[in-house]
């Protein structure tokens, strides 16, 4: 029994400081919250102060620490600047949740050329800007660290009028086992969970449509699509010491939907 870790300390990310881009998102404000009340400093980051000032106010009423930072998640300069703040106001990073996402549905023969590379922006040129700039922080400190990139089960299977979005997740299914093969000798673990359809503004269409809902039940064993409380739990044990062996690693957090 003495070589078995207590389980609460196996899942500890007391003082740990995290740093959740798409903040404000399903998945970004389920990140944060989640982190903040086991313990972690959150930093939260998104395109506009307007919509992150009441996420982090909601924490902080709630007794947690956490303070935000405006920026493009695709741009250099700004995805510089957020690290830098977050490591002037918490003295370090140990966590990074890339949230931001963005989707649109056309067949790829109408498919807007600006749509498609403002998809593969923010969905991939922003999980590899985030990276990169954590990635330095991470290995300047010494310490490793945990990366996790928020991908999608459009990363593995193809879906009609999806080639903007399912490209880009696929992309960043290939992205996090290139930084696992990368940074394993730092002791940074890079992961990436691969939700299916989650109760998201990005999605919030497919509950309100009764058809798109039953047409995606119908593939979900368990019998109802995500809520973003559902995201929680993969999330915290990625982000603690308990997933220290795994690395380059896609977790589907989809009801079952991938298994048949």
């Amino acid at each position: 029994m003495e070589n078995i870790p207590d389980t609460k300390s196996l899942f500890d990310v007391t003082g740990k400081v995290a740093l959740i881009s798409g903040a404000t998102g399903g998945f970004g404000q389920a990140s944060s919250k989640g982190l903040a009340k086991c313990g972690a400093k959150v930093m939260l980051t998104g395109r506009t102060t307007e919509k992150l000032e009441p996420v982090v106010k909601e924490i902080q009423k709630a007794g947690y620490t956490a303070a935000y930072v405006a920026g493009q998640p695709d741009d250099p300069d700004d995805v510089k600047r957020i690290v830098e703040e977050t490591v002037e106001r918490f003295g370090g990073i140990d966590i990074l949740i890339t949230a931001a996402g963005l989707s649109r549905i056309h067949p790829i023969t109408e498919f807007p050329l600006e749509e498609f590379e403002e998809i593969m922006d923010v969905n991939v040129k922003g999980s590899w800007l985030f990276s990169r700039e954590v990635g330095r922080v991470m290995i300047g400190q010494g310490r490793g660290g945990k990366v996790i990139l928020v991908s999608s089960t459009r990363g593995l299977l193809g879906m009609k009028n999806y080639t903007g979005y399912a490209t880009s997740k696929g992309a960043v299914h290939v992205l996090t086992r290139s930084l696992a093969c990368e940074w394993g000798e730092h002791g940074i673990n890079v992961n990436a969970i691969a939700p299916t359809v989650f109760r998201t503004a990005l999605t919030q269409w497919m509950f309100d449509d009764k058809a798109a809902y039953k047409t995606f039940l119908r593939r979900i064993p368990i019998g109802r699509l995500g809520e973003p409380e559902d995201f929680i739990g993969t999330l915290i044990y990625l982000s603690s010491s308990a997933s220290d062996f795994m690395t380059g690693a896609v977790l589907y957090v989809d009801g079952g939907y991938t298994a048949g």
